[in-house]
């Protein structure tokens, strides 16, 4: 990525040009200036500027809202500051529908101009990381919706593809939240079976009076409340997939009817006679460990062989963490899109942060906390401020102890402060009345802290 800022200042009056030369010289890697479109078009073809800031009255004729949308066609990832004498409404509007970063009324605040630069070239900053972040993002392996480029994960996937158009029974060991079910569906999607149903069933949610019918299915009448036929899952995956998911989770009778499906291929509805076949192809899931549990006599060591032809293992989210950066990207896109939000970003901080949890949910609760930011926080940049305590590093973590009281105390008025202006869009009335607190005091608290609107 290109850690330049250049910068190219528009403006028919040489005095300004200068002016802003000498005032932004330390902002930037470099700095050119043109005296009107034309030059300021040879310019932008033989180099590339990340800013310019560009005069509304040019002479010639093309003037500087003309010029911004074809220095746009040129290279549409230079940020653009509009500045004019002559500034109404109507133009500052049609500037920001141009693409325009932001609209200066001239004659120019250096101080203001120097802010807006700075904040242009974080901006630009951010901008260029997010694409080349997306970039590399399309260069990432993916099967079906599964994020990963560690070596991990492309072992994973090595697995999935040689193993997917089979019919070998699969278990997939993994913690909760490591995306189990995404590679059972994986493995049905690219196998044969996969215009043929898909059907999961969640072993652990399901008491054992009602699991045998789950499976099954029952005919009408043969228990109370059975007052129609009801296919089971097995009759339902017919030629298609079955996953059980938290397999580990059945009780030893269940176990067995299991296994005698699984050596049989034979099955009869509850209260039914007639035997039926089985052409379901049986994937099962755990987040415990297998050979433990049948140390202990919580699980059949020969319905553990007949579902433990192809293990699969999938790594925890702290054992990839060079996966955190796109998975992060992933469902910022997603859910952005998902609540019609417009596009956020992590900072360098925040993402730091976010590498460095612990990650006990994995996938399932990286996912959740990015739906939660995107739905809860206003700014452009998501960063340290927003996330919540419970996955900050341990470090962070630690130095409160160290903490006396008082500083413990205001620490936390800090932050729920910061949280709560942020939340409410920097609205003081609505901050104050959030907090419970008066305006007068909110203003106060905001001076103590130096906490200012954005």
């Amino acid at each position: 990525m290109n850690d330049r800022f250049d910068i190219l200042i528009v403006d028919d009056e040489p005095n300004i040009r200068g002016g802003l030369v000498k005032g932004l010289e330390k902002l930037a890697d470099g700095i050119d200036t043109a005296g009107d479109a034309t030059e300021a078009l040879q310019k932008f073809q033989n180099k590339q500027y990340q800013l310019a800031i560009v005069d509304v009255r040019l002479p010639g004729g093309v003037d500087g809202l003309q010029l911004l949308s074809q220095l746009h066609q040129y290279n549409p990832n230079t940020t653009i500051i509009v500045i004019t004498a002559h500034g109404t409404v109507e133009t500052a509007v049609d500037a920001m529908r141009r693409g325009a970063f932001d609209f200066i009324s001239k004659p120019v605040d250096l101080n203001l101009i120097r802010q807006q630069v700075k904040r242009a070239a974080e901006h630009h900053r951010l901008q260029a990381e997010n694409r080349e972040l997306r970039d590399r993002l399309a260069n990432v392996d993916e099967i079906t919706g599964i994020i990963g480029n560690s070596t991990m994960m492309r072992e994973v996937f090595r697995q999935i593809r040689q193993v997917a158009d089979t019919d070998a029974t699969v278990v997939i060991e993994g913690e909760s939240g490591t995306g189990k079910e995404l590679i059972a569906n994986a493995l049905h999607e690219m196998s044969s079976r996969s215009r043929e149903p898909f059907i999961a069933v969640n072993l652990g949610a399901l008491p054992e009076s009602l699991l045998e019918s789950e499976l099954f299915g029952h005919e009408k009448g043969s228990f109370s409340g059975a007052t129609r036929l009801k296919p089971g899952c097995f009759e339902r995956a017919q030629g298609g997939t079955l996953f059980l998911d938290e397999v580990t989770e059945m009780s030893p009778k269940s176990q067995v009817d299991l296994l005698r499906v699984l050596e049989t291929g034979q099955y009869t509805r509850v209260g039914g006679e007639t035997v039926n076949m089985s052409d379901a192809r049986i994937i099962s899931a755990t987040n415990k460990k297998m050979p433990q549990l049948i140390e202990i006599g919580a699980f059949r060591e020969d319905l553990y062989y007949r579902l433990n032809v192809v293990p699969i293992t999938i790594p925890t989210l702290r054992d990839r963490r060079e996966d955190i950066p796109f998975l992060v990207e992933h469902f910022l896109v997603h859910f952005c899109h998902r609540h019609h939000r417009p596009l956020k970003q992590f900072d360098d901080i925040a993402m730091n942060a976010m590498l460095q949890a612990k990650w006990p949910g994995n996938v399932r609760q990286l996912r959740n906390l990015v739906e939660r930011l995107v739905v809860t926080i206003s700014d452009e940049t998501i960063g340290k401020i927003h996330l919540p305590v419970e996955i900050l590093p341990d470090s962070q973590a630690d130095s409160s102890v160290v903490q006396t009281l008082a500083e413990a105390t205001e620490n936390a008025e800090k932050h729920a402060i910061q949280l709560a202006l942020h939340f409410n869009d920097f609205h003081r009335e609505h901050t104050a009345e959030s907090l419970g607190i008066s305006v007068r005091s909110l203003h106060y608290k905001m001076s103590r802290y130096g906490l200012h609107s954005t």
